[in-house]
């Protein structure tokens, strides 16, 4: 792994996190190839950098979105989105993360979106991670991990994540279920070390009723623009 930092303005007051996301938000964009698609992902830090992609929208031809959410941002700012069936390849996805280790491997899913930001990075060169510092751990398994599942195998997935160790509950939304983009349920584990996340990854995905998981580890990062108190840190995997 390299990194570098590009250091923010001098100011005794500390950013927020909401100002690291603005940064990095905007630092994403050097990496959107003029004349192409770009893949965008889904979240608070996505916003920003939807945001951003506004002011460079006449040098691209559109975006792929992750989600519902992601693509009605992106049209309000007159930027066209493309189905991902018609597109065979992009260059880029540009996506937060939930965490995120030194090697890039990443939790996500805490917008509940990870089925389609898995496919949509599926079709990028490049994956391009955007966060603030505290989403860098040294372990996966801070951050509650998403599981999308079909709904009658609920039961049997929190079954076996219980047998691991793991304590996972239905994902609620005004206390029903909260329904996917896809029509399917969230299950969040909590209480996980993933120490191998390419294992674990390959291992829950072939549960019968798991549609995918939050871990990122075929699909991972190869970038990651960190905003830190000192600026924008990029990571390269």
């Amino acid at each position: 792994m390299t990194h570098n930092t590009a250091p923010t303005p001098h100011s005794s007051t500390p950013l927020t996190q909401d100002e690291l996301k603005t940064l990095v938000g905007q630092a994403a964009l050097q990496y959107v190839v003029p004349g192409e698609i770009v893949g965008v992902g889904t979240g608070s830090t996505v916003n920003k950098f939807i945001d951003a992609l506004a002011s460079m929208k006449d040098q691209i031809k559109g975006a792929v979105s992750s989600s519902v959410a992601s693509t009605e941002r992106l049209t309000a700012l007159g930027i066209k989105v493309f189905d991902s069936n018609e597109v065979d390849r992009l260059s880029v996805y540009i996506d937060g993360a939930d965490e995120i280790d030194g090697q890039g491997n990443m939790v996500k899913g805490g917008g509940a979106a990870l089925t389609r930001e898995k496919i949509v990075a599926a079709q990028s060169a490049v994956f391009v991670c955007i966060a603030d510092e505290s989403k860098l751990v040294t372990t996966l398994g801070k951050f509650p991990l998403p599981v999308e599942v079909i709904p009658m195998a609920t039961r049997r997935v929190i079954a076996q994540f219980a047998a691991m160790g793991g304590s996972a509950h239905i994902r609620l939304k005004d206390g029903n279920p909260l329904v996917t983009d896809n029509g399917q349920y969230i299950v969040d584990v909590n209480g996980l070390q993933i120490t191998d996340p390419l294992a674990f990854e390959s291992q829950v995905s072939q549960w019968p009723g798991v549609v995918t998981l939050g871990v990122f580890a075929y699909q991972r990062a190869q970038v990651c623009l960190l905003g830190t108190a000192d600026g924008v840190k990029t990571m390269k995997f």
